[in-house]
């Protein structure tokens, strides 16, 4: 049920019956984000979050039905990221999923390094700034014209700020002799099919009746 959830929402999931088939995945792909059912039959899900940690920095989301205060403050010691009790809220779940992956991939600037790369998240993708490409969850790459480029980083640039199709243009290069008018329309359909899990309903660009456009991080609806 939570994986069908989850590529509802654009998510590429991988479901593993155990510590062993979890073993097995991660030798084939790392993945951005693993959820752990503590109680399981077989290996200790806590002996899973310890190995699990050991191997690779991955954020770790446990869910436990027992809600049992020594799982969650074991848990959290070995290194999980987040904890939720079952039966849990999927839209918080989904939440907390998507609070983690930002967190995870925040610009990373090292001391001294004043151009290092910017990592946006725009819904199911994730735009690297410096290297003007637009990625998966699985670290594949999406094509971008240079405009859908401009365009996203304009977003990125201002969040939750409603930006008009005049400034979108000034913002995205007006030299482009292809941004003119009513095609930054037509760039931004293109965009929500990269990037909204659901591009008839966008969640992430949303369209500001009379205004023009507003990115809005967390996927807030209208």
């Amino acid at each position: 049920m939570v994986g069908d959830y989850l590529k509802l929402h654009g998510f590429r999931v991988s479901l593993c019956d155990g510590g062993a088939a979890l073993r097995r995945a991660l030798e084939e792909e790392r993945p951005a984000l693993v959820v752990l059912d503590l109680n399981m039959p077989g290996e200790d899900g806590l002996s899973i979050v310890r190995d699990l940690k050991q191997r690779l920095p991955l954020p770790v989301i446990m869910l436990t039905a027992t809600a049992s205060p020594d799982d969650r403050v074991n848990g959290l010691d070995l290194g999980a990221d987040d904890y939720l009790a079952k039966p849990c809220e999927l839209r918080e779940l989904l939440a907390r999923i998507r609070a983690l992956l930002r967190r995870a991939v925040a610009p990373q600037r090292p001391a001294g390094a004043g151009g290092a790369r910017e990592l946006v998240r725009f819904g199911t993708k994730i735009l690297d700034l410096g290297a003007h490409v637009l990625r998966d969850e699985a670290g594949a790459e999406h094509p971008l014209t240079g405009s859908e480029f401009n365009l996203l980083k304009a977003f990125a640039d201002n969040p939750r700020r409603v930006l008009s199709r005049d400034r979108l243009l000034d913002l995205a290069g007006a030299r482009d002799p292809e941004a003119y008018d009513r095609a930054i329309d037509v760039r931004i359909t293109r965009i929500r099919r990269k990037i909204e899990p659901d591009a008839d309903a966008p969640a992430y660009i949303r369209t500001v009746r009379g205004a023009g456009y507003m990115f809005m991080p967390d996927g807030e609806k209208g």
